[in-house]
């Protein structure tokens, strides 16, 4: 890569010829999986959502569209892009799925699937007004900047856990959300 410029072939090159680390054993058994949807531009971006102020677990929070695991979803892959048509109307026939990362394990119980997809760019989203608060786009390049996310150290039920901060414009992206992210950079090999 050049600069601070990331192709969208380069980034499927990259993605496509690293293999991610092995999963480690989770203790979690409900399954849940999200949608990581990167837009198909000369300089891809990386959409991402902020939840509503009116959900009861991660109110307000900046998220990849995603869910769990319901009985009627065939894979982690179905119930993601189930999810992203019911959150931001993103048809499941407008997403090329190009592959998974490992599953992360949630702190509210969930051992969650992120899966990687590109979108097209001219797609009209519609936010579920129940779930979705605001849909935006960040350049994919910044978001996988690895220097943009900081290290918070909290101590949960005598257990330490690591989790990244980060902001974008006025978004507050941290959790489970930078985390994905700051692993999909580690994967393909973004320059810190």
């Amino acid at each position: 890569m050049s600069g601070l410029s990331l192709t969208m072939n380069e980034f499927l090159s990259r993605f496509q010829l690293m293999q991610p680390p092995a999963a480690r054993m989770s203790g979690n058994k409900r399954q849940a999986a999200v949608l990581i949807p990167i837009v198909r531009r000369p300089q891809p971006g990386l959409l991402l959502t902020q939840r509503s102020a009116m959900l009861r677990k991660h109110a307000g929070q900046v998220a990849f569209p995603g869910g769990a695991v319901d009985d009627t979803d065939k894979s982690p892959i179905a119930a993601a892009l189930r999810e992203a048509w019911e959150e931001v109307a993103i048809s499941p026939d407008s997403v090329e799925v190009i592959g998974t990362l490992p599953p992360v394990d949630s702190v509210t119980g969930f051992q969650v699937t992120p899966v990687v997809g590109i979108i097209p760019p001219d797609l009209p989203y519609q936010a579920s007004e129940d779930e979705v608060a605001a849909v935006f786009e960040m350049p994919l390049m910044e978001a996988l900047t690895l220097g943009r996310y900081h290290p918070l150290d909290i101590h949960r039920r005598g257990n330490a856990h690591r989790v990244w901060l980060s902001w974008y414009q006025h978004y507050f992206v941290w959790g489970m959300t930078a985390g994905i992210i700051r692993e999909l950079a580690l994967q393909i090999g973004v320059e810190p």
